[in-house]
């Protein structure tokens, strides 16, 4: 299994619409998307800052280039520029070696 990693930082301001954002554009698209295991988005508030951190798991590098494209690049939306005010203009993919059972007798490979 292959664990995506994205961050990004709009206002405090911005949170709560940039998560409902977040929801309808990036975790509706890796949802749908074959090969998809599930998405985090976390969020810590940071006095005038809100921190996103986005997390969606995958069944292999194949499964993440049917949703990023053949790169595996950062996918962007058209409203992240207007809520953004930082952000990592990469994604970084992890091998997840340990993870909770979905079910009994489940593994993550």
């Amino acid at each position: 299994m292959i664990a995506r990693t994205w961050r990004g930082t709009t206002s405090s301001e911005d949170a709560d619409a940039y998560h409902a954002y977040l929801i309808d554009t990036g975790v509706k698209a890796c949802e749908t998307t074959p090969g998809n295991r599930g998405v985090y988005v976390f969020r810590r508030m940071r006095e005038t800052r809100a921190e996103f951190l986005f997390v969606s798991l995958w069944d292999s590098m194949d499964a993440v280039t049917r949703f990023a494209g053949a790169d595996a690049r950062t996918v962007f939306y058209p409203e992240d520029e207007r809520y953004l005010i930082d952000f990592d203009p990469e994604v970084a993919h992890y091998e997840v070696l340990v993870a909770p059972a979905a079910e009994p007798g489940s593994n993550v490979s």
